[in-house]
């Protein structure tokens, strides 16, 4: 069996995650992986706002023009990464079991376990709060209505240090990446899905082929998780039939029972001032529809307007502050 070729960032986290799926297909198939260490955009504009140099997309999109140019065979992605659209001839064949999809508020060392109201509390009336996330900005605005929101993007040691050596009071971010990253214990609290809907795909890895490659497909299918995957099909769809990109105030968070799936959505001005939400639930054989019948329900309560009103702010270009 020939030495499969697995593309990936460089970035500890991804890493782990390419390396994880290395170990599964090994264990699983027999297969051994070359695990390929590719620099993205997104890794070399690591100073600049994602909503300037054209959102998270920019992470995955080297890595994709390898594996369409066959210098790779696989690639591996945290999902929420990845474009609402994929590149013709190429597909997401499965995905790891999902991790915890939550935000997670962090304050500085040392580590303590605290409810959200209380860390809330502790963080006073005007805190300064590190992330790059305008979804996550848009919702935690009405949880912490005196904060100042910073830009904060790098690895999680660069955010942690920056965090510890008081650059701000707290940082929001994924929890699935402290934990795969065995930083679980830096974990102040866990904002609800309610509060703070996740972004689509948030805490999944996505393992991306070549369509009609079924050899390689195959054998990645073998180390998939259906429940992960049903999940990314509906919370994809919601992104794609909104037309929204990575850097839209959108969060989509599907939960499965049995054979249903339920999702439940938002898309929400930038200043938290207004907001359309939407549930919909179905068969999970259905899971891309589910997603798609969540967007019109959303487009029916304003989410419409509200994209426009933030596609008509960047084309316009405000000025900065």
């Amino acid at each position: 069996m020939a030495t499969l070729r697995l593309g990936t960032r460089g970035s500890p986290l991804a890493l782990v995650q390419a390396r994880t799926v290395a170990a599964l297909l090994r264990e699983r198939t027999g297969a051994d992986c070359e695990i390929v260490v590719i620099r993205t955009s997104g890794d070399v504009m690591a100073d600049a706002r994602l909503s300037e140099i054209g959102g998270k997309g920019l992470f995955v999109k080297e890595i994709e023009e390898a594996l369409l140019a066959g210098t790779i065979d696989l690639a591996v992605h945290s999902s929420k990464d990845m474009p609402a659209q994929l590149p013709d001839g190429l597909e997401v064949c499965a995905t790891l079991p999902r991790e915890d999809p939550h935000d997670a508020l962090v304050l500085p060392a040392p580590p303590e376990s605290l409810p959200f109201d209380e860390a809330v509390r502790r963080l006073g009336p005007s805190p300064r709060v590190g992330t790059s996330s305008v979804r996550r900005v848009a919702q935690l605005t009405a949880l912490l209505p005196h904060a100042s929101f910073v830009p904060f993007r790098g690895n999680l040691d660069t955010r942690l240090r920056k965090l510890d050596q008081g650059d701000v009071d707290a940082i929001v971010l994924a929890a699935a990446g402290l934990k795969r990253l065995e930083q679980a214990g830096r974990i102040t609290s866990l904002v609800s899905a309610e509060a703070c809907v996740p972004a689509p795909g948030q805490g999944i890895v996505a393992i991306e082929t070549r369509a009609g490659d079924a050899a390689t497909t195959g054998l990645v299918a073998r180390i998939g998780d259906a429940d992960a995957l049903d999940a990314l099909h509906a919370e994809r769809a919601v992104v794609a039939a909104l037309g929204g990109g990575c850097q839209m105030p959108i969060g989509a968070h599907a939960t499965i029972s049995g054979d249903t799936i339920t999702l439940a959505g938002v898309v929400i001005a930038p200043d938290g001032s207004r907001a359309a939400r939407a549930t919909a639930e179905g068969p999970r054989s259905e899971a891309s529809s589910v997603g798609r019948e969540a967007a019109r329900r959303l487009l029916a309560g304003g989410a419409d307007d509200i994209l426009a009103r933030i596609r008509s702010a960047v084309h316009t270009g405000p000025s900065r502050t």
